[in-house]
């Protein structure tokens, strides 16, 4: 499958410097640096259509019927965001809307629906489906929550990938495992772009489209083969869904909309007290996330292993947040 990863890596390379020439010449996609949103980190203005690049690059999915299934349902996830990208043009209902037919059309083509939840916990199909949607459409979100510094996001994802992989494969299952290599690939190319230079970032489009990919590509392992655990699944996602979850509970417990950004989340304060440089805190975090990511996968097979994986990561986490909460008090 070598060959399947480099093709896509080329073609998302070239995609994606076509991007970056035709954003820069016809400024379109372009991320104003001089903005004030929380998020704003970078100094140059810089093009935010990442996705554009790792979409073509995963069009090699195309050469199989699975790989079709895919891609029907990736293009309505980068819709969510692409046209948010281009001119601000989406309400946050109509994203909404197109990630819960991406999610939809996603678990239909492809069967991927959780029914059983580990610890010899069922759940009546149709409240899988519902679940299995509710879970993508909020990975989508998450993922575009983290997206904040170069690398984090796309190195998250690889990071993921990199484990789905290695279930694949020890399960012989050469469609997921091409479905993998094609799309790791298309990452890449656009990873050595915007890590550490930041010459491109992923945008909207490109945030939605990688969460929803590996949220399918999860639910569909868990859902495939009896002997990999769901809580496999919550444990190699636990960085992205717990940074959504905790910072949902941070800004109600004082009274700020979660919908509101601001610049608390942990990627920024380890960019601000720890690191004090972009792609620092994208490598900063990655390397952090690797111990869990790689127990997890040691364990894919076991519920309990995994919800302990789980805890602990959550449990370092809330005390890191408190020693750079008391940093961020004392600035």
């Amino acid at each position: 499958m070598s060959y399947l990863f480099l093709y896509a890596f080329v073609l998302s390379f070239i995609s994606t410097m076509f991007v970056i020439y035709l954003s820069s010449k016809y400024t379109f996609f372009i991320d104003d640096s001089s903005s004030d949103k929380p998020q704003n980190f970078h100094t140059v203005s810089t093009p935010r259509a990442g996705g554009i690049g790792i979409l073509l690059g995963s069009m090699l999915l195309l050469v199989s019927g699975f790989g079709l299934k895919f891609i029907i349902s990736i293009l309505f996830a980068f819709m969510s965001g692409i046209f948010e990208d281009f001119h601000h043009s989406l309400s946050a209902k109509t994203r909404l809307l197109l990630q819960l037919i991406a999610a939809s059309i996603g678990v239909w083509l492809t069967g991927a629906v959780v029914t059983y939840l580990g610890l010899n916990i069922y759940m009546p199909y149709a409240m899988g489906v519902l679940f299995s949607v509710f879970a993508i459409v909020g990975m989508m979100n998450a993922i575009n929550i983290i997206d904040g510094f170069n690398g984090l996001a796309s190195g998250v994802i690889l990071i993921i990938l990199g484990s789905f992989a290695v279930v694949s494969h020890i399960h012989h299952d050469t469609d997921i495992f091409s479905i993998i290599s094609i799309i790791s690939g298309a990452i890449l190319g656009f990873f050595i772009l915007n890590f550490p230079k930041g010459k491109i970032f992923l945008g909207d489009g490109g945030a939605y489209m990688l969460g929803f990919i590996v949220a399918l590509l999860g639910i569909f392992l868990a859902s495939k083969y009896e002997d990999v655990s769901p809580w496999y699944i919550m444990a190699i996602f636990i960085y992205p869904v717990w940074e959504v979850i905790f910072s949902i509970g941070r800004k109600l417990s004082i009274g700020l909309s979660p919908m509101e950004p601001d610049s608390k989340h942990m990627h920024m304060l380890i960019h601000k007290h720890i690191t004090k440089n972009n792609p620092l805190t994208g490598l900063f975090i990655l390397l952090t996330l690797l111990p869990s990511s790689i127990l997890a996968t040691l364990y894919a097979h076991s519920s309990i292993h995994n919800i302990i994986i789980a805890l602990c990561y959550i449990l370092l986490y809330i005390l890191f947040y408190r020693y750079l909460s008391i940093k961020e008090k004392a600035s």
